[in-house]
């Protein structure tokens, strides 16, 4: 009779947590601020299309778009305007013009407010990325941590998918994210989700620091989290731990025995040694971090990955950062929703909750969600179907729009408006040294109010890595002697961010510092029509070396110029000398089409070497 009754409470104390959390929600819907022209202010809380922003104008669409015209771009009336945008109309008709924050389907998931009484919050288990070099030992690292054999099965041992997993050590439990790339992990942290609480770089002891642990530095420090070193593999004849902490020294990763503040943890993920130490230090830094949420409300947290599965439908491994989810909870994540039919922990068995800082696999969704994509339980199917629906007309809208692109002609605006402190740039160039000397003249840079910041530079060509990590921190991309391929440039046209490419060193400070002064001189740009691939190599006594060549993308005009590449790195800039199909001199080549080709002056081409064709052109 006590257990039916204890049961009773429980089920009235979770049904009165449930009206109160939707009464809530709908509250914080419904107080939605008055927008539009009042007492001469434009208030409003959102971007609009050019047909609502005129409305609360009290304005004619067509006056708005005759505006853009005038200034030289092609709108229509549906065209959603930024903030930026509805700033300089309003001053345009002589307005003054004010954000205010209110919740939204739309905004809902940034804005939504659940206050915590602070003797509610609890301690909750840390939760640390692995990241590192390929080959570095990381998925070994973690299978020897949680003791399962991860390792073995997936192809060539490198990580194939994103898993989250949690382990206890000694009582207290840490939560696992291992990731397959950094662009996972920042394209996470790019869309708003802050899911990391400690970075593990681990750098093995008899390979030193390379190329892919230097992106984990920049990642982890564009992350702003703590970072531990586990420098691996020191049961390696040819290990030398004390060489891994100088090079690291160059980017700003100091051990503490040498003044600085980042745990070097030496051993080894094969043989477990060193792994009571660096759990140890995981959860002293996570104690320094004195992490805590509410684990007795409705969930909120992250989609870590999901994928579609043929017999099960949408799935999604989820983390709970606040709150706890519970069986048949309605969740929204991202555009999608769903009443939750199943959840798996990390050994696949099936639990009934799921607590703060904890994965879990759920089944239930509606589609699949986007990683990254963030989550909320409600109590009522119809506000999650409504707010999913929200979801998916901003995703459409933003997509469009790209209205948050950082590029360079934006920063003066930015700078005028007091919004911009620093600016975040990514440079790529052709050797070390021309790396150096760019970087330091970038540093000298002197404006003010306005730092210049160098999150990354590195040799080699510019790649997907840098474009996400560039749009995760509105940084600018500047190639030196390098250049993207079509896969990277549709990357950054499609992420909304600005590449800028030189060969003269001057030119580029002149251009960054003009550009935050204002003062920026008609831009000239090189439009890319096409790229070639170097298959095979004639030599011709009179005409020189013929390069047997295959359009990969675009076209490749007769009378264009060119650029040669080797690994990405520009090797020659010159023009087409001829352009030929079989013995047919054509004008142009498209994809997909064999021809032959010549650069004027210049015969040291090679197999695999890229023809890109381009033009110069003044950016209206």
């Amino acid at each position: 009779m006590a257990k039916k009754e204890k049961n009773n409470n429980q089920k009235q104390v979770a049904k009165n947590k449930s009206k109160a959390h939707t009464a809530n929600l709908k509250n914080q819907l419904r107080e939605t601020k008055e927008t539009g022209l009042i007492d001469g202010v434009f208030i409003y809380t959102e971007p609009l299309s050019i047909a609502d922003f005129a409305k609360k104008l009290n304005k004619g669409p067509a006056e708005i778009v005759k505006w853009f015209f005038t200034n030289g771009s092609m709108v229509t009336q549906n065209q959603i305007l930024s903030e930026e945008q509805m700033g300089e109309l309003c001053l345009e008709f002589g307005y003054y013009f004010k954000k205010e924050m209110s919740v939204t389907k739309e905004n809902i998931f940034e804005t939504f407010e659940q206050k915590d009484d602070p003797k509610d919050l609890k301690t909750k288990p840390p939760v640390v990325t692995i990241m590192g070099h390929v080959d570095h030992g990381k998925t070994t690292l973690l299978d020897s941590i949680r003791d399962a054999n991860v390792t073995e099965g997936e192809f060539g041992g490198i990580t194939q998918h994103i898993g989250a997993y949690q382990t206890s050590i000694k009582g207290e439990k840490i939560t696992f994210i291992d990731t397959p790339g950094h662009e996972a992990f920042t394209e996470m942290r790019a869309r708003g989700s802050e899911v990391t609480d400690i970075v593990i770089l681990v750098v093995a002891a008899d390979d030193g620091v390379m190329p892919q642990t230097e992106e984990a530095i920049d990642h982890a420090k564009a992350a702003d989290v703590p970072i531990i070193v586990f420098v691996n593999k020191i049961d390696k004849p040819d290990s030398d731990p004390e060489r891994v902490k100088i090079e690291l020294m160059k980017f700003g990763i100091v051990a503490e025995e040498y003044g600085g503040d980042i745990p070097f943890i030496n051993g080894s993920a094969k043989t477990k040694i060193g792994l009571d130490s660096l759990l140890e230090t995981i959860l002293l830094v996570s104690e320094l971090k004195d992490l805590k949420a509410n684990p007795n409300k409705f969930a909120t947290g992250t989609v870590i990955e999901a994928k579609l599965d043929k017999n099960r439908g949408p799935i999604a491994t989820i983390l709970v950062q606040n709150g706890s989810l519970n069986l048949r909870d309605i969740l929204i994540a991202g555009a999608t929703f769903g009443s939750i039919k199943d959840i798996e922990n990390e050994n696949q068995s099936k639990i009934q909750k799921v607590k703060p800082g904890q994965p879990a696999l759920i089944i239930g969704l509606n589609e699949v969600p986007k990683a990254g994509d963030k989550f909320i339980v409600v109590s009522e199917e119809k506000i999650a179907r409504d707010i999913a629906k929200a979801q998916f007309e901003k995703q459409t809208n933003d997509a469009r729009q790209k209205n948050n692109s950082f590029t360079l002609d934006s920063i003066k605006n930015q700078i005028e408006a007091g919004e911009l402190k620093s600016i975040n740039i990514i440079l790529k160039a052709d050797a070390q040294g021309t790396v150096e000397a760019v970087r330091n003249s970038m540093l000298k840079i002197n404006i003010e109010g306005v730092k210049i910041n160098v999150i990354r530079a590195t040799v080699g060509a510019i790649s997907v890595s840098d474009v996400t990590l560039a749009m995760a921190s509105n940084a600018l991309i500047y190639g030196f002697n390098v250049r993207p391929t079509s896969q990277v440039r549709q990357k950054a046209e499609d992420d909304g961010v600005e590449i800028r490419l030189h060969n003269i060193i001057y030119k580029l400070i002149e251009e960054i510092a003009e550009a935050a002064t204002g003062m920026l001189d008609p831009v000239f740009e090189e439009k890319t029509f096409g790229e070639a691939e170097v298959r095979q190599l004639f030599r011709h006594s009179q005409v020189g070396t013929i390069a047997g060549c295959r359009i990969m993308s675009g076209l490749v005009p007769r009378n264009s110029k060119v650029h040669i590449l080797r690994d990405g790195i520009v090797i020659y800039t010159g023009e087409i000398s001829s352009l030929k199909n079989k013995k047919d001199d054509i004008k142009e080549a498209k994809e997909g089409q064999e021809c032959g080709i010549t650069i004027k002056n210049f015969n040291d081409l090679k197999e695999n070497d890229i023809i890109e064709a381009y033009k110069i052109e003044e950016v209206k």
